[in-house]
């Protein structure tokens, strides 16, 4: 007896977002998907009700990515559904549960389990949330006359129940509207902070304006041009000109990547003559985007080192480098420190912050930044390729059909072992140089404040999006 067989029945009775019986046109899906946006931002302004202002948040630095808002209906974002598809698909990549995802009954089986993984993750880290870093408010707690323990049981259930609503979104989006909702829930976080960087009128530290066009309008009213001559390249990194030109950049430059072929070339039996080789184009960045997660792992090799030092550190143990504020100021640790801005590097902005640094040592540091974040990308794309699921049958058929191959056996294994080594020297490549990429954006800043990893997904995304809408007409 199958999993299916034993499961099925107690699988079938979570609720699920039924597909559409008919082709929907194109006007239909850009209302569910606009629809569902609206609502993903109303929740993401609806704060989260008895929370203490002393709360931490545990995701603060991939908020973009998780495509949730702090402290709000949607502070989970798309979390569980990453975790859930991530377990999936390494218990699917080497045949453990024996699922035939061509077959309907074994498709629709796999998506209840991961309807089941996606509620348990929510409700894990829901409880992880309301126990450990969301305080309840004790001023709430005595109005209402309750005990901070049943706050923290209102703070759980809100953030479980927004979780579950954006699972149910994503549903409706994928099925009902266009792309994936995932995706559209991050390109939603990553707008959202470039357009608060481009118009938020609200002041910063400085008493300018946060968003850059409010910014260069007070600008233009106060600052003497005497007063920019003196050091014009610090000044367009202070006011994110800068960051506003390396946007754009990026933005042109993942473009690019992403209509890259690579033609890979097959040895295949032919009907003429013995051997030949047929040639199959593949999308560079398209691969690469998969594996986001290698990139994400890549991203934090150096906070973790950082964590290590640092607490060596203040354990009395100042072998491996010195720290003020939390910042490695010397020894190892500082070359191995990441790069968040121009201030960590650029000599003019950083010598307030390292006044004894030397320009070899921040040449050094950059160096290190590159080949340790690109280097880790690819290895860690060379597990996550190797313990993920390969080119799967259907997946050849289909660049059969698409690719026009004359005079040569459509053999579907030997595609398959020839996809499968080329792959992998793609895939490895591909996140090197992404991860190269993340490092030299970072250095430059980027509008509102977007990670690099956030702005370079956010582009594939939308990148897919056209295409698939390009296709739909």
């Amino acid at each position: 007896m199958t999993i299916r067989e034993k499961y099925g029945i107690f699988f079938n009775k979570i609720p699920m977002v039924k597909r559409p019986k008919r082709h929907l046109p194109l006007k239909t899906k850009l209302a569910f998907t606009f629809s569902i946006l609206i609502l993903y931002f109303a929740l993401g302004n609806i704060p989260l009700f008895g929370l203490s202002p002393e709360s931490l948040d545990l995701f603060g630095r991939w908020r973009a990515i998780f495509a949730g808002q702090t402290f709000s209906l949607t502070a989970l974002g798309v979390l569980p559904i990453i975790n859930a598809s991530i377990i999936l698909q390494i218990f699917a990549g080497p045949k453990i549960m024996k699922l035939d995802l061509t077959d309907p009954d074994d498709q629709a089986f796999y998506l209840s389990i991961q309807k089941l993984l996606v509620l348990c993750f929510a409700a894990i880290i829901s409880f992880t949330y309301a126990k450990g870093f969301y305080m309840p408010d004790p001023g709430i707690a005595s109005q209402l006359g309750v005990s901070l323990r049943f706050i923290s049981f209102v703070l759980f259930i809100q953030v479980f129940t927004g979780g579950m609503l954006i699972y149910y979104m994503e549903e409706v989006i994928s099925r009902w509207g266009i792309g994936s909702g995932v995706g559209l829930f991050i390109v939603a976080g990553v707008s959202h902070q470039i357009i608060n960087g481009l118009i938020n009128w609200m002041p910063e530290e400085s008493g300018f304006a946060i968003g850059i066009i409010p910014r260069w309008i007070e600008i233009a009213g106060q600052v003497e041009p005497y007063e920019v001559a003196e050091g014009v390249i610090v000044f367009l990194f202070q006011h994110h000109v800068i960051a506003l030109i390396t946007t754009i950049a990026m933005f042109f430059i993942v473009i690019y990547l992403e209509s890259t072929r690579i033609e890979i070339k097959i040895l295949c039996h032919s009907l003429r003559r013995r051997h030949g080789r047929i040639r199959f184009p593949i999308n560079f960045v398209h691969f690469t985007y998969a594996f986001f997660i290698p990139l994400m792992f890549a991203g934090s090799i150096l906070p973790s080192i950082q964590g290590l030092g640092s607490m060596l550190f203040h354990r009395g143990i100042p072998i491996f480098g010195t720290y003020e504020y939390g910042t490695a100021t010397s020894g190892l640790m500082y070359y191995l420190s990441p790069i968040y801005g121009p201030w960590d590097w650029f000599p003019p902005l950083m010598h307030s912050a390292y006044p004894n640094i030397m320009g070899w040592q921040v040449a050094v540091r950059v160096v290190a930044n590159i080949l340790i974040i690109a280097t880790g990308a690819m290895i860690i794309a060379l597990l996550w390729i190797k313990f993920s699921p390969g080119m799967e049958a259907r997946d050849i058929r289909a660049m059969i059909h698409n690719v026009p191959i004359y005079s040569y056996s459509r053999s579907i294994k030997a595609i398959k072992r020839g996809l499968d080594r080329y792959m992998l020297k793609i895939g490895m490549m591909g996140c090197g140089l992404l991860g190269a990429l993340l490092v030299i954006t970072n250095m430059f800043g980027t509008l509102g404040a977007v990670t690099s990893l956030d702005l370079i997904l956010a582009v594939s995304i939308i990148y897919g999006l056209y295409e698939e809408m390009a296709h739909s007409f």
